[in-house]
C-alpha cells in the first residue's frame, strides 16, 4: 500500500523535525522544506497528498503561496500559524485551506487533523464516480466509457490517464506528473510512455471525442471539456 505523502513547509527546523518523526511513525511519507521555493520544487517532483503550510515564511507568506498554487495543485492544505485571531483563521479558510492550526500545537493533534482532512477529502473524491462532458460519459466505478451512446474499450492505464485529465479540465499536466499519477509513485519509466498511451487513447476515442485531449507543446497535455460541450 502506498504511503500518503505529506509536504511540510515551515522555516522552523524543530517543527519540521518533530512532525517528520510523528508522521513517519504513523506511516506517512514526509517531505520537508524551509521555504516556498523548495516547497514548490517538491510539489513539481512528487504527487503530494496534503500540504502543511506555515504562514510566516522567509521568502513568501503562506497565504500568497496558497493562492498561487491553488489553480494547479488540487490537494488539501492545512495552515500552521502563530496568528491565533479569528480573522486570521477565516482568511486562511477563505483562501482555500482545509484546516488551520495555531502554534504552539501538539504533534499528535496535527497528525490527527491530517488524518481527518484526508478522510473528508477522499470521501468527497469517492463520491465523484461519473464524469460527463457533452456526449462523453466516463464511469469510474464500472470502468466504462461511452461517446454518443457507443461503448469505448480502453486498457486500465488508458482509462486512468483519461480520468485523470478529464477530472481536471483545462489543467495542463507535465508528462512527468502524469507518469507518477497513472503509473504509480515509484514508477520510473520513460516519459514517452505517456505519449504512446495518449496516441492510443485518441485513436480509440475517435476523431470527435479525441479533440478534447490536447497537446500543450513543450509542456504536456490538458483536457478541454468545452470542445465536447459545444458539439
Amino acid at each position: 500500500m502506498n504511503k500518503k505523502k505529506v509536504l511540510i513547509i515551515d522555516d522552523d527546523p524543530h517543527i519540521r523535525e518533530i512532525l517528520d518523526d510523528y508522521l513517519n511513525f504513523e506511516g506517512f511519507d514526509a517531505f520537508l522544506a524551509e521555504d516556498t521555493e523548495k516547497g514548490l520544487k517538491i510539489l513539481q517532483e512528487e504527487i503530494i497528498d496534503i500540504l502543511i503550510l506555515d504562514i510566516m515564511l522567509p521568502d513568501e507568506d503562506g497565504w500568497e503561496f496558497c493562492q498561487k498554487i491553488r489553480p494547479e495543485y488540487d490537494l488539501p492544505i492545512i495552515f500552521l500559524s502563530a496568528k491565533d485571531k479569528s480573522v486570521d483563521k477565516i482568511t486562511g479558510l477563505e483562501l482555500g485551506a482545509d484546516d488551520y492550526i495555531t502554534k504552539p500545537f501538539s504533534p499528535r493533534e496535527v497528525v490527527a487533523r491530517i488524518k481527518a482532512v484526508l478522510r473528508r477529502y477522499n470521501k468527497g473524491a469517492e463520491a465523484e464516480k461519473t464524469i460527463k462532458y457533452g456526449e462523453l460519459v466516463i464511469n469510474r466505478e464500472q470502468h466504462l466509457i461511452s461517446f454518443k451512446g457507443e461503448k469505448i474499450d480502453l486498457t486500465p492505464k488508458e482509462f486512468s490517464l483519461l480520468w485523470h485529465l478529464a477530472e481536471n479540465p483545462k489543467k495542463v499536466f507535465r508528462r512527468e506528473r502524469l507518469l507518477k499519477a497513472v503509473w504509480g509513485y515509484d514508477y520510473y519509466g520513460d516519459v514517452r510512455t505517456v505519449d504512446t498511451h495518449i496516441k492510443s487513447l485518441r485513436k480509440k476515442l475517435g476523431e470527435e471525442a479525441a479533440e478534447a485531449v490536447e497537446t500543450v507543446w513543450g509542456v504536456g497535455y490538458k483536457f478541454d471539456n468545452q470542445k465536447l460541450e459545444e458539439q
